[in-house]
C-alpha cells in the first residue's frame, strides 16, 4: 500500500513543500516546491524577522502548488512531516504551526524532523544504494559536521566546526570580495577564473589529523576568513568595484576555496579510510560546490564511492525532510501536537566521538 507524505521545510529563508510516495522500503519524490526569499540579498544575509514574515505569506500557496504538481488532494495525504529544528526559531515556528494545524484538521500522524538528519537522507531520493555504514560530511551555512553513520538513527559525531560553518565562511568571504549574497555560488564561479597558488591561505586544523585527539576531525574557518580579510586590505581592493575581469579578486577566491576544500576533503577521506568504509556522502548547501565534490571523489578514487544529491536536494528543501520523516514514521515514531520549534534541536541518535578512538 502506498502512503503519501506531505513535508514542510521553513528552517531559514526557503519556504518549501514536497509530496513523497512511500511503498514498502521505497520512498520516491512526487513533487517539490522551493521558494527562495530574494529580499535578504539587499542586507547581505538572512534577516530573521523578514524570513518569518515571508514564510507566513508563502506557506499556503507553496503547499497548494506541491499538491497540484503531485496531482493529489490534501485529504489523500497520510502523514505530515515538518522541520522542527535546528534553524531560525521564528521561521521554524511558521512551518511547525502550519504542519500541526494540517495534522490536527486531517486527523493524520505528525512527525517533527531534524533538519540535519534531513540532509543525511537527501541523497537517498536519487541514490537508493546509499545505506549505512558511511561517513557523512554535512556542510551548510549553519553547520559543518563529520559523522560516522553506522545505521539510520545511529550517528557518532567525529568533529564539527569550532567557530564559523563552512557555508558561513563562503558568505563572509564573498562579502569581502564584493560578490554579494549568497556567497557560495559566486565564490565558486569566480574561483574558476583564479590562478591556483597565487594566494596560499592556511587550511585550518589540517595538521590535527596527525594527532588522535579531540580536534582530529574538528574544523575552524574563522582564521581562514581573517587571512582573506588581510589580503583584501593589503591589496586595497574596493568592495564596491565590479569583480568581473578582476584577476586579483579571482585569485583570492580560488585561494580561499582551495584552502577550505583541502581540509574538508582531507578529514572526510581520513575518517572514511580509518573506518574501513567504502562509502561517503556530502550534504548541505556547500555540497553544491562541484570543486569540493570532485576533489573528494578524486581523493577516494578506488577506495570509496561518494554520494551527493543534486543541488535542489542539497539546498534547504522539504523533500529531504519527507525522506527522513518517512523513515521515522516507519519506525513507529509520532510527534504530538505539543511539538515545539527549537533552534538548537539535537540530532536524534547522536553520540560524541571518544578522543583517540578510531571511527
Amino acid at each position: 500500500m502506498t502512503q503519501l507524505i506531505l513535508a514542510i521545510e521553513t528552517s531559514c529563508d526557503e519556504t518549501s513543500a514536497a509530496v513523497l510516495r512511500v511503498a514498502g522500503d521505497a520512498t520516491t519524490l512526487a513533487s517539490l516546491v522551493i521558494l527562495s526569499q530574494d529580499v535578504h540579498q539587499i542586507f547581505g544575509g538572512v534577516v530573521p524577522e523578514l524570513a518569518s514574515r515571508a514564510h507566513v505569506q508563502a506557506m499556503g500557496p507553496v503547499v497548494e502548488q506541491a499538491l497540484e504538481q503531485a496531482a493529489v488532494r490534501l485529504d489523500q495525504i497520510g502523514a505530515i512531516a515538518v522541520t522542527a529544528g535546528p534553524g531560525l526559531v521564528g521561521a521554524l515556528l511558521v512551518g511547525v504551526m502550519y504542519g500541526k494545524t494540517l495534522a490536527f484538521s486531517l486527523g493524520r500522524p505528525l512527525i517533527g524532523v531534524n533538519h540535519l538528519e534531513g540532509h543525511l537522507f537527501a541523497p537517498t531520493l536519487e541514490d537508493p544504494d546509499l545505506q549505512p555504514p558511511f561517513i557523512g560530511l554535512l556542510v551548510s551555512g549553519g553547520h559543518t559536521m563529520l559523522l560516522d553513520v553506522r545505521a539510520w538513527g545511529d550517528y557518532r559525531l567525529l568533529g564539527q566546526t569550532l567557530d564559523d560553518a563552512a557555508g558561513e565562511a563562503f558568505d563572509k568571504v564573498a562579502n569581502l570580495l564584493g560578490l554579494g549574497y549568497p556567497g557560495g555560488p559566486a565564490i565558486e564561479r569566480l574561483a574558476r577564473e583564479g590562478r591556483p597558488g597565487k594566494f596560499r591561505f592556511p587550511s585550518p586544523m589540517l595538521h590535527e589529523l596527525d594527532r588522535a585527539g579531540a580536534n582530529q576531525y574538528a574544523f575552524s574557518f574563522s582564521g581562514l576568513k581573517t587571512a582573506v580579510l588581510r589580503s583584501v586590505r593589503d591589496s586595497q581592493l574596493e568592495a564596491e568595484r565590479d569583480a568581473a575581469g578582476d584577476p586579483v579578486r579571482a585569485d583570492m577566491a580560488r585561494g580561499f576555496q582551495d584552502a577550505a576544500i583541502e581540509v574538508l576533503v582531507a578529514k572526510t577521506a581520513h575518517a572514511t579510510e580509518s573506518a574501513g568504509y567504502d562509502l561517503a556522502m556530502v550534504g548541505g548547501g556547500v555540497a553544491c560546490n562541484r570543486a569540493l565534490v570532485n576533489a573528494l571523489r578524486e581523493r577516494l578514487a578506488g577506495r570509496a564511492r561518494v554520494s551527493v544529491a543534486s543541488p535542489r536536494l542539497n539546498t534547504d528543501n522539504a523533500a529531504m525532510i519527507g525522506a527522513a520523516g518517512a523513515w521515522r514514521l516507519a519506525q513507529g515514531e509520532r510527534s504530538g501536537l505539543d511539538l515545539e520549534a527549537r533552534d538548537d534541536l539535537p540530532l536524534p541518535g547522536l553520540v560524541s566521538h571518544s578522543p583517540g578512538s578510531q571511527p
